[in-house]
């Protein structure tokens, strides 16, 4: 996945992938913020903003990026065997 290659160049420019604690706290952090601007489209908290939408959604991929990169997982692949996971299961 080309995504990923500028992930790494990118992680190895700033000085090299943080360890897989941290990388997994940095998701979480994400992700409860993505949660946070799901919310305000909900009207459960906050106002309607479509760019943070986009931001987190980008936040949450380049963190999830980050953990595939640093255990070798081709994330393309991964994606693809879960879809056909999915589309096995639920027919």
């Amino acid at each position: 996945m080309k995504v990923q290659k500028e992930v790494d160049e990118l992680i190895k420019k700033l000085g090299g992938y943080w360890t897989p604690a941290q990388m997994l706290t940095a998701l979480v952090e994400e992700v409860g913020e993505l949660a946070d601007v799901i919310l305000s489209f909900e009207g459960v908290k906050g106002e309607k903003d479509p760019s943070k939408l986009k931001e987190e959604i980008g936040d949450v991929l380049f963190a999830l990026i980050c953990i595939a990169n640093y255990f070798e997982i081709d994330m393309e692949d991964a994606l693809r065997d879960t879809i056909r996971k999915y589309s096995m299961r639920d027919l």
